[in-house]
């Protein structure tokens, strides 16, 4: 599960910084909360998700970790467009808005998640 987090995370970080690039060129910094939503949610969180399966939970592929996995990674990619669709003003914040709620609470859930992995699995020393 570690190794699906840091390929996620590092696919974040390079559309991260290629968003972060183009608005640097652009000198159109309309983006930044999509920027700074997708450094965070996409690249920071899923790469300590990937720390945290490796190093304290001894790398977990149940049914929990997979549910983990993938609502973070449709929570976050869903966050990703929508604020994109948003602060690009290519669509009304009365159209996006339900997809960012649904996306942050599969976010938050994914988060209570590995909460849930950590209370219930004794550590393991690496």
């Amino acid at each position: 599960m570690d190794r699906k987090f840091v390929i996620s995370a590092l696919c974040y970080a390079l559309l991260g910084m290629v968003l972060g690039i183009y608005m640097a060129a652009s000198k159109d910094h309309g983006q930044f909360v999509t920027h700074a939503h997708i450094m965070l949610v996409g690249f920071v969180v899923s790469f300590s998700y990937a720390l945290c399966h490796r190093l304290w939970l001894g790398n977990p592929s149940g049914r929990l970790a997979q549910i983990q996995f993938y609502l973070h990674q449709l929570g976050a990619a869903v966050m990703t467009a929508g604020l994109y669709l948003l602060y690009g003003q290519l669509l009304p914040p009365e159209r996006v808005d339900p997809f960012l709620a649904a996306s942050s609470l599969a976010v938050l859930a994914a988060m209570g998640i590995m909460l849930a992995q950590f209370v219930r699995r004794p550590s393991v020393q690496p």
